[in-house]
């Protein structure tokens, strides 16, 4: 089948190559020419795990494209995907500029009959908002069809290859037979394409990624909590994990949750809701926790040096949201390295994959080491922001020669108790128990 996907951010580039990777031929459009250029010489733009193996098959194999021509993506489509940035306002709305000046681009150009889907995370109304938009200039029959992504990123080549759940919002059989065709390869194994009304699939997106968020959440208060009462917040979310109602996914308490998609859609759900006078009092919670939980290792940075952090070394850990992507987008790394600079410390960090990113954004208001071990040279201090896999089993006695004070301020809770402890390294970790050895 011949599809165009209009955007090679994240989700539009990732969509893109997996559609390819099933045998359909794939016009991906960008208004950038340098990136295009890149991609059609087989420059990937993102970090993903496993992608540029997909991206540099499929390119070599004549089924992924690149260019900056939308009318030529569209012509010979079946679907043309939006796969567009729908960046959140200063009142947590989302912005359909781009959406919708594309779909009127779309109405002039369209010849004959395309499914149009919304891939890009919407509000609910978003489709009837497409539809009018490319209705102004066309002059053919199309369809504006719903189809929200669910990747996470660092696994989203498996999310999109092996979903749990395909869904598609459509009122059209024509476009209903199309989609199911086009998913069909990706469900073999039993998992259902679950076709609805284009409203519920927009909400289905946002009502998923604000119960993940408030899930987060709700086990960093309970951290917090236990921090206060002296419980261990590991035993209590092995204690409730273990109820099938509950499940064991998403009780890992930390330093909050950040990325492209929980901190815009949780805004833009309590926006929606807003704009009908539905008052979100858990939503508004979630964000209002979430907020200060980003910086919640902080005081315990400035409680052990007597609050005063003038001339101190900290050393940085993890720099991207979440590991396995290169996307520092509300990385809870930033707002502590933020109040750790404004309370005069010095910092030194290193991620294996978002140093780039950072330095476009901070320059060198920090310093950047060239591996896990080079940052920790003098350091007074070490935070944990990001549990990249080569964080979890360190060499703690290499750690100590390098480090000025064996200190570990860790908001992943990458390690057991015991292993600092053994090492002589004094210990905070995140609603459990300080291992103190100053």
């Amino acid at each position: 089948m011949n599809i165009a996907v209009i955007g090679t951010g994240y989700v539009g580039l990732v969509t893109g190559t997996c559609l390819a990777e099933t045998g359909n031929n794939v016009t991906c459009v960008d208004i950038d020419t340098h990136k295009v250029e890149k991609m059609r010489n087989g420059i990937i733009p993102i970090y993903e795990p496993h992608l540029d193996t997909l991206f540099e098959r499929n390119i070599k194999q004549g089924r992924l494209h690149f260019t900056t021509s939308l009318s030529d993506a569209v012509e010979k489509a079946k679907i043309v995907f939006l796969a567009l940035p729908t960046p959140p306002g200063e009142d947590g709305s989302a912005d359909l500029s781009y959406v919708l000046g594309v779909a009127e681009q779309l109405g002039a150009i369209i010849g004959d009959y395309k499914v149009i889907v919304d891939k890009s995370t919407v509000p609910v109304g978003t489709a009837e908002k497409v539809y009018a938009a490319v209705l102004k200039n066309s002059k053919t029959e199309f369809d504006v069809v719903s189809n929200p992504e669910f990747l996470r990123e660092g696994f989203a080549v498996d999310d999109f290859l092996k979903p749990d759940r395909v869904v598609i919002g459509t009122s059209s059989e024509r476009a209903r037979k199309l989609m199911e065709e086009l998913y069909k390869p990706y469900v073999r194994q039993g998992n259902p394409i679950i076709f609805m009304d284009e409203k519920s699939a927009e909400l289905t997106k946002y009502a998923a990624n604000a119960f993940l968020a408030t899930k987060i959440t709700f086990m960093n208060e309970i951290a917090n909590l236990c921090e206060k009462l002296g419980a261990d917040v590991d035993m209590v979310r092995i204690g409730i994990g273990s109820d099938s109602r509950i499940g064991k996914r998403f009780l890992f308490p930390g330093i909050g949750y950040g990325g492209s998609c929980f901190p815009k859609d949780v805004k833009a759900l309590a926006h929606s809701a807003g704009e009908v006078s539905q008052e979100m009092k858990i939503l508004d919670a979630v964000m209002e926790v979430n907020e200060s939980q980003k910086t919640v290792i902080v005081p315990k940075v400035k409680n052990y040096f007597g609050g005063d952090l003038a001339g101190k070394k900290i050393a940085i850990w993890g720099l991207a949201f979440k590991p396995d992507t290169d996307d520092i987008r509300e990385a809870p790394a930033l707002y502590i390295i933020d109040e750790l600079i404004k309370a005069g410390a010095k910092i030194d960090a290193y991620d294996p994959e978002a140093m780039d990113n950072v330095s476009r954004l901070l320059g060198s208001k920090i310093h950047y080491a060239l591996d896990e071990y080079a940052v920790l040279e003098g350091a007074d201090a070490l935070v944990i922001c990001t549990e990249w896999s080569l964080f979890r089993t360190p060499d703690f006695d290499r750690m100590a020669s390098l480090m000025k004070n064996k200190v570990i301020f860790d908001g992943r809770n990458l390690y057991s108790l015991d292993q600092p402890k053994e090492h002589g390294f004094y210990y905070a970790s995140i609603g459990r128990e300080v291992v103190q050895t100053k």
